[in-house]
């Protein structure tokens, strides 16, 4: 992707909680990632991550799922760890 619009996102689902490491290898724009456990709770959150980088992003605790979104959007709508996420994959 070139662009990403500023209501859209990927979700990554690793089916249950553990220790995530992520890269930027082949990804064209600066993204959030988003580190989620499995009641939906944001753990942390990695912001403008560089682009083509193949430098490992890890998660600080384990977590369920990583939601990656425009880069800078997170503090743009003001989430934050300790925020929830309301998905079908965590639990209510």
């Amino acid at each position: 992707r070139n662009a990403l619009a500023d209501n859209a996102g990927m979700l990554f689902n690793f089916g249950e909680d553990r220790y995530i490491g992520m890269w930027m290898k082949n990804t064209l724009i600066p993204l959030d990632m988003i580190f989620i456990n499995h009641n939906g709770k944001i753990i942390q959150i990695i912001e403008n991550t560089e682009p083509l980088s193949t430098n490992l992003l890890r998660s600080e605790g384990k977590v369920r799922a990583v939601l990656e979104i425009s880069g800078g959007s997170a503090s743009r709508k003001g989430i934050k760890p300790g925020d929830h996420i309301i998905h079908s994959i965590f639990a209510p």
